[in-house]
């Protein structure tokens, strides 16, 4: 079987729910169900517009507002907050598959942060989870208040800050809240389901669901695609599981044609042909996506299949940056057709658009140009503005993105 590029993209999208109206109910159990379709929802602190994970939600559903979330992590417990490929928001029933990372983890992370941090950060464990226990949750602020603060980088952690880091990725402590962004940690067994907690997976379960899952969520990949979706398994184990689903024929092989016109070889469900006759035409306006969003995190399979070349360049000194310090990408139907340079001054309540840069052969027309002010509109009222102000010269030319 071969995909056409433009299905290819298509049915991508529709996987990651950005090929279908922004219509719908995105608070409570709507909004649970929208996390648990896409995956995961990663949390960033960058609000230049709002932050990642709202962006990421907003992008699909024009009605969700940031207050919907807090419920749903820190009271109704249908999500958790943990580590994928970063820091990221995830259905709670995904909880027992995360002691298998917990335990890599423990293993993996331990001769890194020991070069990385300072001295005394694992005289503190047992110290920061007694506290927990006797006294209830704490921040970073709560622990280590004798210890000197950072006057350095991002990493310059003082110990029991540290501590608190590696108890949470190694499963032993758990976010229960956050308060004005900052982690606020307790007992694992005080904020996980008691049915979750206890419930044990097989590596060999564990390995079938990190596939399966991903391959669900990509709609077509090969085995290293689906490898980085979760970022909970090697390479060499995704193989071997699609070795053992073709052979039990619950695969099928395929060629995808990419960007450039190539084909790439890939693998899908059997009922990828029903999938295919089920997709409805994509909305045609633009939407405006979070640089990490779900759709977008595979950077390399982005840049084949939309022959879109995205790097964030929050990290590039600023005289080097070609576009800006945090731009957005901008889907319409199912093409990335630029990228959008914006900043909410919540001081004066206006949405500054910077710059617009179309992709090489986009004709900003008048049709697409009013598209593109009416969701700038929608995403400045979001972002608690009420009006937008254009820089002078905001349609910029097409660059060659760097590489």
């Amino acid at each position: 079987m071969h995909l056409p590029n433009a299905t290819a993209r298509h049915l991508f999208l529709h996987h990651h729910a950005l090929a279908e109206p922004r219509s719908g109910p995105a608070k409570g159990p709507a909004l649970a169900a929208l996390i648990d379709r896409i995956g995961f929802v990663q949390v960033d602190s960058i609000a230049s517009v709002e932050r990642a994970h709202h962006m990421i939600l907003w992008a699909r559903r024009h009605s969700y507002r940031p207050p919907a979330l807090k419920p749903l992590l820190e009271q109704n417990r249908a999500l958790f907050e943990h580590w994928t490929h970063d820091a990221s928001i995830l259905p709670v029933a995904l909880f027992p598959q995360w002691k298998h990372r917990f335990a890599r983890d423990a293993a993996r992370l331990h001769s890194n942060w020991q070069r990385w941090f300072r001295d005394g950060y694992t005289q503190q464990f047992d110290t920061i989870l007694n506290h927990i226990a006797r006294h209830g949750p704490v921040s970073s602020s709560d622990v280590g208040k004798d210890e000197p603060r950072s006057k350095g980088g991002w990493w310059d952690w003082h110990p029991s800050k540290t501590a608190l880091e590696w108890l949470w990725r190694t499963g032993q402590i758990s976010v229960t809240r956050r308060d004005a962004f900052r982690k606020v940690y307790d007992l694992t067994e005080n904020v996980i389901p008691p049915a979750l907690l206890a419930a044990e997976i097989t590596p060999e379960q564990h390995i079938d669901w990190a596939c399966s899952s991903a391959l669900a969520n990509l709609g077509f990949a090969d085995d290293a695609e689906i490898a980085r979706y979760w970022h909970a398994i090697d390479k060499p184990a995704a193989a071997d599981w699609a070795r053992a689903e073709l052979a039990a024929g619950r695969l099928i092989r395929l060629t995808v044609e990419q960007a450039d016109g190539s084909p790439r070889p890939a693998l899908a469900r059997p009922d990828l042909a029903a999938r295919l006759g089920a997709l409805t035409p994509p909305p045609s306006g633009p939407r405006i996506l979070s640089p990490f969003d779900p759709a977008l995190r595979d950077r390399a399979r982005i840049e084949r299949l939309f022959g879109f070349h995205y790097r964030i360049e929050v990290f590039v000194p600023e005289a080097k940056r070609q576009y800006g310090y945090y731009v957005f990408p901008v889907l319409e139907g199912t093409r990335l057709i630029g990228r959008l340079d914006a900043r909410a001054d919540r001081a004066s309540t206006t949405l500054r658009i910077r710059a617009f840069w179309p992709e090489p052969g986009l004709r900003l027309t008048k049709a697409r140009l009013s598209g593109l002010a009416r969701e700038l509109d929608r995403l400045a009222v979001f972002s608690g503005c009420t009006f937008c102000d254009y820089a002078p010269d905001w349609q910029r030319e097409p660059l060659s993105p760097a590489r």
